[in-house]
């Protein structure tokens, strides 16, 4: 394929229009078979090779060699959202729909098809009459598959040896449809949708023992990998050596040391809980790529058990003095911290959890860890918590004291059981984003209402007791704990803080508030009548994301006030008639009931909806208007 070929082909990727080729100009083969049960993609009649393979690694054995003598291991790493971080564009892997899908973006019209166990995507560039444009029609074969668990992301392969562009369309699996790619994040509606390229940003931590191998000369890649998704050996280092090994003692009838300290394979949880927690942190932290790394030409250095310091440390913003690689990159890009972290350096976005775990006090008291909460192979594949880490257990293990009722009940000024005395609910509240949910925050903390107005980020009690006020926060944690009541304006004295943030907030406080009222401890707390006209005006939200979290919200509160055909990627302009649509439906419902009592500190009235709406659009209007964007 000429080099001038693949180079329109990347450009018009990036513009919205994913030209490809599925044959060799030359001599009309398939450029890619289908991939082998191995896991690798074998070799078209050229040799063109449009799919990173797994290969063998130095000093990597891969997971297939691991399952021999760690079976019952094997499975509960396989029925994990991890493994299925990257997957081969296989039946039993991809689970959007490629029935004959028909998608538009911009000038750009995508069919989607299946032909036997293949996946294919047809791109046909458009014309300002919706004709197809001469000549400008291209077929290529889906490249790989990213996620399994809230959504599926889709990668083409653009012929620049086996780089992976990004599909402008994402599969949500709630949901089960597809949406732009754009919708799925906290992004300023304006921002143009450019794809990422899965070699250089995704195949870091969402495969095994990457070798993107890319050539700066030729603009070409020849990634490789141990394994797709977050094998064994991502934990466990490579495993090589000790396969060898082990086949070894085998063949010679003998038994490896029983305190299993010379296995030639790092065991996190034998490890200190600094470098186990390094062994997560790897992947789950926002890092600085130091270019002495050599990364996206060679791969990274980092391997389990080592000091993850030396090689990629974690960005800190606290200590940005004692970062002072820092500075360069601050000076060019000043707002990229926003994206980030709130204001005081506590992390804001998902998959970062080390960076939470790291400034929390727990941590710095040298025990705590990842594996005191999570575990791969004695968990469920959500949250990967261990089995008895669910509950108190999980905080009791070092604060022994609450383990008895009345300690936990003089403590949290909550009963004992509920949901207001959970050590998580106050100390980890969902104050992080992504995957359009809130997630915990890793950073153990406690709530504070001089932290919520200095850095914007929302406290624990207001995110459970939806109709309260901010003054009424501040006045119990005082009574309570002693803390200093701040001077607060009107209507954080007297409006619930999840309305006012809620609808007057900047995005990503509106995002969390969004989810949060779906959130069934909170709905139990604050009562579930009231919410629905908050979330009416949350679907006419300039920023994709939020709708949809708030749609989702809604249908938990009451599913049958979203209108027959919403849907939050519509035209703006039919947005507002869907808003006004269920505050009137749920109006009507709610002023022919009785006994329902609706707290004027919301602002909520079923008797008078012209009158909320207007007091609503005020706290619109005077919304924080900074464009947000959180990279997750």
């Amino acid at each position: 394929m000429p080099v001038c070929f693949i180079l329109l082909l990347w450009v018009a990727l990036l513009a919205g229009f994913g030209a490809g080729c599925s044959r060799d100009p030359g001599t009309g083969a398939p450029l890619v078979s289908k991939p082998s049960d191995s896991g690798q993609v074998p070799e078209s009649s050229e040799g063109m090779e449009v799919l990173p393979q797994v290969a063998h690694v130095p000093t990597y054995a891969g997971s297939k060699d691991c399952k021999a003598c760690h079976e019952k291991q094997h499975v509960s790493w396989f029925q994990s959202y991890h493994r299925t971080m990257t997957q081969l564009p296989l039946p039993d892997a991809v689970q959007a729909d490629f029935n004959n899908v028909t998608l538009t973006n911009l000038s750009t019209r995508y069919v989607l098809s299946r032909k036997g166990d293949e996946f294919w995507i047809r791109m046909e560039n458009l014309l300002s009459t919706g004709d197809i444009a001469n000549q400008e029609v291209n077929e290529v074969p889906l490249g790989l598959v990213t996620g399994s668990h809230h959504m599926q992301v889709f990668w083409i392969p653009v012929g620049l040896g086996n780089c992976q562009m990004g599909f402008p369309f994402t599969w949500l699996i709630p949901e089960r449809r597809w949406v732009p790619r754009n919708s799925t994040f906290v992004r300023p509606p304006s921002m143009e949708y450019r794809p990422e390229t899965w070699n250089h940003i995704c195949a870091r931590c969402h495969a095994t023992a990457t070798q993107p191998n890319y050539d700066r000369t030729t603009k070409t890649w020849n990634t490789e990998v141990a394994d797709f998704g977050i094998a064994c050996e991502a934990c466990h280092g490579p495993g090589e050596r000790h396969v060898t090994q082990q086949r070894e003692l085998k063949r010679l009838n003998l038994k490896p040391d029983g305190r299993g300290t010379n296995l030639l394979i790092v065991q996190p949880e034998k490890l200190s809980a600094a470098r186990a927690s390094q062994v997560c942190g790897y992947c789950h932290s926002m890092k600085w790529l130091d270019r002495k790394e050599g990364w996206p030409e060679h791969p990274f250095t980092f391997r389990p058990g080592q000091d993850l310091d030396q090689s990629t440390p974690v960005i800190r913003p606290k200590e940005i003095d004692r970062q002072p690689w820092l500075h360069s990159v601050l000076e060019k890009n000043p707002d990229i911290l926003n994206d980030f972290f709130w204001s005081d350096g506590m992390i804001r976005v998902s998959g970062r959890e080390y960076n939470g775990l790291i400034e929390s006090p727990c941590y710095k008291g040298g025990q705590f860890s990842c594996l005191s909460c999570h575990s791969m192979h004695k968990s469920e594949p959500d949250d990967q918590l261990a089995h008895d880490r669910h509950t108190d257990k999980a905080c009791v293990q070092c604060h022994t004291r609450f383990q008895m009722g009345a300690e936990v009940t003089a403590h949290t000024h909550h009963r004992a059981g509920s949901t207001g005395s959970a050590c998580y609910n106050c100390h980890m509240p969902h104050t992080s984003y992504g995957v359009l949910s809130a997630i915990r925050s890793h950073q153990v903390s406690s709530p504070r209402v001089a932290d919520h107005l200095a850095t914007g980020r929302p406290n624990a009690c207001n995110l459970c007791h939806l109709d309260k006020s901010l003054a009424w926060t501040s006045q119990n944690l005082a009574a309570w704990y002693g803390h200093p009541m701040p001077e607060l304006q009107e209507e954080q004295s007297t409006l619930s803080e999840s309305v006012r943030l809620g609808l007057g907030g900047d995005a990503g406080q509106r995002v969390l508030f969004a989810w949060h009222f779906g959130w069934e401890p909170a709905l139990q707390i604050s009562g579930r009548t009231w919410i629905p006209p908050v979330l009416a005006i949350q679907l006419d939200d300039p920023y994709a994301a939020i709708r949809c979290v708030a749609e989702r919200s809604l249908r938990r509160v009451e599913d049958p006030l979203v209108p027959v055909g919403y849907d939050y990627t519509s035209d703006p302009e039919t947005r507002p008639e869907a808003s006004r649509s269920i505050i009137q439906s749920w109006a009507l419902k709610t002023t022919a009931s009785t006994n329902l009592a609706i707290p004027a500190s919301t602002w909520v009235d079923p008797g008078n909806p012209m009158k909320m709406r207007e007091r609503f659009g005020r706290l619109e209007s005077q919304r924080n208007g900074r464009p947000v964007r959180l990279r997750e």
